[in-house]
């Protein structure tokens, strides 16, 4: 890789960091605010009901105990169901709440509306989208592949409960 390509890819993601960062939450989520750990976790759910927790945990590369603080959160707050597999019992299975999908528009509506005006053109904006879309997905079929490599740190990624990352 060039170093003009590593600047440009390291801007973008140093850009989509800043803006993140930027897009708060609403303050009337139910019952109250949510971290943004918690919105990252039910943001997903909410793309990908029925998922599993191990699923879930991959695609916000939250360690297992982390995820399992985040998810009994999200199930005291009222926002999160946790439901036996219908095929295998020893599963779980995660559901967001009519609650959950209630914050879900409230984040739709107030993101929407921080964001109006940036982009005039649209199409501009669905090539903005498009791109986001499969940047995030390259990057969760990355997070969601075996760890089969050592990481960078010598340490086997499978062991510290991280996705492994090339």
């Amino acid at each position: 890789m060039t170093e003009e390509r590593t600047d440009k890819l390291y801007e973008l993601a140093d850009l989509i960091h800043a803006v993140a960062r930027q897009l708060g939450a609403p303050a009337d989520l139910r019952p109250g605010p949510c971290t943004p750990v918690e919105i990252s976790v039910m943001r997903f759910i909410s793309k990908n009901p029925g998922t599993s927790a191990r699923a879930a945990a991959n695609a916000t590369r939250l360690p297992s105990s982390n995820f399992s603080r985040v998810i009994k959160s999200l199930i005291s707050k009222g926002l999160l169901l946790r439901k036996a597999d219908e095929r295998d019992a020893r599963s779980v299975r995660l559901y967001p709440t009519e609650m959950a999908k209630a914050n879900m528009e409230r984040m739709r509506a107030f993101w929407s509306q921080a964001l109006e005006g940036t982009t005039a053109d649209p199409a501009t904006l669905d090539l903005v989208n498009t791109t986001l879309r499969r940047i995030e997905s390259e990057l969760a079929s990355e997070a969601s592949a075996p760890a089969q490599e050592v990481d960078r740190r010598g340490a086997d990624p499978s062991r510290t409960g991280y996705p492994a990352r090339s």
